[in-house]
Formats: C-alpha cells, structure tokens, sequence
C-alpha cells in the first residue's frame, strides 16, 4: 500500500467550503464521537494489516461530513481516493472503467449511492466482495463473460435516502453509520476553528451565537459564519461578538431558531394557505416553488427536529410551535378538533 497522503489541492472541495476549513484527518474532525472511536480501530486496525479497511456506508442528512469522513479514511490510510456519485454512473461501463484503473488500497467515493441504476449495482456487488467484475462483449448468442481482477480497494458510500438502499448493497458494507445532527458546542469548536483558518476576529458568544443557529449542520455553521464576517467588514469593525453575529444573521435573514427565509415559507405556507394542514408534500412543495426533494430532505429535517412539524397519513401538519414562532394564533379547539385532535 502506497503511503502517500492526499493534499489540500487534491480532495473535493464542496461549493460551501473554501481549501483548509474541511478536516484532512480524524484528530481534526470534531463531533460525532461514537462514530470517530468506530473509525479510529477500523482504520488502526487495517493499518495494522497493511491492508484496505473494509467497504463503509454513511448515512445522514446534507452537510453533516459525510463527504469530509470519506477523505479522511483515505487520508489515514495513506491512499488515494476516486470520487464519484451515483447519478453520475449511469451505466454499468461507466463503473468498470472506474474500478479498473483503482489502484492497491486506493478508496472509491460514491456519493448519493442510493441513486446508482439497477445495472451498475448489479456490477459493484462481485467488485466489493471478491474485487473482480464480468465483463460482456458481443451481443446475443455470440456474448461472452470475461473476468476482470481488481486491486483491493475499499468503497464508502454517503446517502441521504438510506430507506433507498438495496438490502443486498447495504449488507455488504463493513460499517454502516448515520451520522447525528451536532451538538451547539461542537459547532462552535468548528466555528472558531474556521475563524482562525480565515483570519476572522471572533469572540465565543460571537462564536456561540452562530452555532446555536447553523441547524446542527457544519456546512451550516461554516457558510454562517463567512455571512456575518463579510457583514462585519462592510458594517462593523470586522471583529465579531455576539451583538454583531446576531446582527448580520438577522441581515441575511437567519431567525432566533435558525431559520432561514426558505424554511419560514414552508411554515408560513402550511400555517397561512393550509389552516395548519394537514396538507400533501406535492402540494406544499408547489406552493413554496421547491422540488419535493428538497421540502422532505433538507427542511422538513430540522423543522421536525424543532417541533415546529409534523408527518402524518394525511399530509403534513404545523404545531402550536410553528404558530408560536411565527407570531400567529394556533386554530381554536373546535378546529383542531376537526383536524384529528391534533392542536387539543
């Protein structure tokens, strides 16, 4: 296996993250800490054995290092790493061509797995569990299978469906982990650690304050946090405390819970056009001009997490909580009670 490490220039960079503020090994990645002392003896133990560490799949929401976790499992295994995504390969050559130029312990990256076709997962099976993959030529009566060997190679895949994962994928991964929505004071670790890397003057509260409404995410958090330095420089000082990161999150339009003006409009929507719903995604979706992917995956998450909404058979429905927040009046009993009980 080859001791090499990935530098800077050669990991993907998100379009949220600028080079230097993602973590390049598991020391530097802050939260997620059963998962890190997971990671710490798979990778140490592999090491060990001068061989890959096995195939691992993480799961979770957008924005929570998925990405970041898969660079440094090739950065402490000292290999390269192939980065793909599953839309992208979309036939079953597409895969081969990849495998074939893998190299001994290299790590192949496949992000949104649970959207590679039918036909290329058919092919990753053999390819995770025996490192060889039939080829076809010819068409017909005439085709033929040849065996193609491959070096060994460790595959991590990220997910935000894991529902969407075939068993017979999922149950060929070493490490299956879903990774949690973060902490506050770990997200104000990652905001200061950000600040030093930028050059940006921080206090903790201003740190804090930032934090405590990045949504659990550390895309969140990071993409904050370059917001309220821009708006320091133009408005401010440019030093930021807990006054002025409140101030210029409140510019951009991020709320007390961190809600941003997208996440507002969904509650607005169902509050104000739907009665408090229930009301159908598709329905919802149309109503604040967004892709149903994007109302289910992205902001329904957190405002699930807050309280703030509920899935239910019948469609989504708002709690008191969301009429709290918004400044609004919950429906009177007599219509909730119409309504399933949900607000008696």
């Amino acid at each position: 296996m080859r001791e090499e490490i990935l530098s800077p220039s050669e990991e993907p960079i998100d379009e949220v993250d600028v080079p230097g503020l993602r973590p390049r090994t598991l020391s530097e990645f802050v939260g997620q800490s059963e998962l890190k002392g997971h990671l710490g003896v798979l990778l140490g133990a592999a090491r060990n054995r001068r061989e890959p560490t096995d195939h691992m799949l993480f799961a979770g929401p957008p924005g929570l290092g998925k990405t970041t976790l898969a660079n440094i499992v090739a950065a402490e295994m000292g290999a390269h790493i192939q980065v793909t995504s599953g839309p992208a390969l979309e036939r079953a050559g597409d895969l081969a061509s990849i495998l074939s130029k893998i190299e001994e312990g290299d790590v192949l990256f496949i992000d949104e797995i649970h959207r590679l076709p039918r036909a290329v997962e058919e092919v990753l099976y053999p390819a995770m569990e025996d490192f060889r993959i039939d080829i076809v030529l010819g068409k017909g009566p005439a085709a033929r299978s040849i065996p193609l060997e491959l070096s060994s190679f460790t595959l991590v895949g990220a997910t935000t469906r894991t529902g969407l994962i075939t068993g017979p994928l999922r149950d060929r991964f070493g490490l299956v982990a879903r990774l949690d929505y973060y902490e506050v004071d770990d997200l104000q670790s990652i905001v200061l650690r950000a600040a030093k890397i930028l050059g940006v003057e921080i206090s903790t509260d201003g740190a804090w304050e930032i934090a405590r409404r990045a949504r659990g995410t550390p895309r969140i958090a990071n993409r904050l946090l370059r917001q309220v330095r821009d708006f320091a420089e133009v408005e401010r000082d440019s030093s930021i405390d807990a006054e002025v990161a409140a101030d210029g999150l409140l510019f951009f339009g991020v709320d007390e819970r961190g809600l941003d003006k997208a996440s507002r409009a969904v509650l607005e929507a169902i509050c104000g056009r739907f009665g408090g719903g229930p009301v159908g995604l598709s329905t919802l979706a149309i109503s604040v001009s967004e892709p149903t992917e994007t109302v289910e995956d992205v902001y329904e998450p957190y405002l699930i997490q807050q309280g703030m909404l509920m899935r239910t058979p019948r469609g989504r429905v708002a709690t008191p909580s969301a009429y709290e927040h918004l400044g609004l009046t919950p429906p009177a009993p007599s219509v909730a009670g119409s309504q399933n009980g949900l607000f008696g």
